[in-house]
């Protein structure tokens, strides 16, 4: 059953992979300005990948809450390297940061320039960009403790999100995302998917208002609202 699983992961993240060049190369170079109609095609192609690792039985999304969002930053938990494909599949209009890794891939440039931000820029350029794709309307997700981790690790959450919401002027939506089993973990194969249905269970937490946080000094609003992040996300 291991080996059939990881078969079957192979298939979908190939199909993921061939897609995405063919997506790169022969549309969006021709759409790519068009910011919604990228979103739109990223989240429906998106959505049928998610919905076929569901039917494989690679995978199982289990949402708890999850309201409609809208033009806001939203902070979740990190436990795999498919959070961000489940989470842009799910809420319309969303983008998130890159890694300069992908930003400057050839393979992937022009699909990566359409709608999302590299994480390499100067910080002044970063929230120019992050406010330039809010002010479209786009929901700007943000993983705040940069690393993958499991229900019971609590990594430090930085103070990126917070400088971002504070200078944007947008509310933040908190969202748990948790899995019952690894799934995509540090440093494990894409073909490493275990011998079960791996659950991903989403929830999303009460939201937090900008305007509940209007402190003379930029520091200590950075502080009070990642403390606020930190204290919905782990429910310390």
């Amino acid at each position: 059953m291991k080996y059939w699983r990881s078969f079957l992961a192979t298939i979908c993240f190939g199909i993921f992979g061939i897609g995405s060049i063919i997506l790169n190369f022969l549309l969006f170079p021709f759409v790519k300005n068009n910011k919604i109609l990228c979103s739109d095609i990223i989240r429906c192609l998106w959505k049928i990948f998610i919905k076929l690792l569901n039917f494989l039985k690679l995978i199982k999304i289990d949402i708890k809450n999850l309201d409609k969002i809208e033009n806001k930053i939203i902070v979740a938990t990190h436990p795999s390297f498919i959070d961000i494909v489940i989470l842009m599949s799910l809420i319309p209009k969303s983008t998130c940061f890159v890694k300069k890794e992908l930003a400057n891939n050839p393979i992937l440039k022009n699909i990566i320039s359409s709608i999302f931000i590299p994480n390499d820029i100067e910080i002044e350029t970063l929230k120019e960009k992050s406010k330039t794709i809010l002010d479209k309307g786009f929901n700007l997700i943000i993983f705040p403790m940069g690393i993958r981790h499991r229900k019971n690790e609590y990594p430090k959450i930085k103070k990126g999100a917070a400088l971002i919401a504070s200078y944007c002027e947008k509310d933040i939506v908190p969202i748990k995302i948790y899995t019952d089993e690894d799934f995509l973990f540090i440093h494990q194969p894409f073909y490493a998917v275990g011998k079960k249905i791996v659950t991903f269970q989403i929830e999303m937490c009460n939201e937090i208002k900008i305007k509940n946080f209007n402190y003379n000094s930029e520091i200590i609003t950075k502080k009070e609202i990642t403390k606020q992040i930190e204290k919905l996300l782990y429910g310390l």
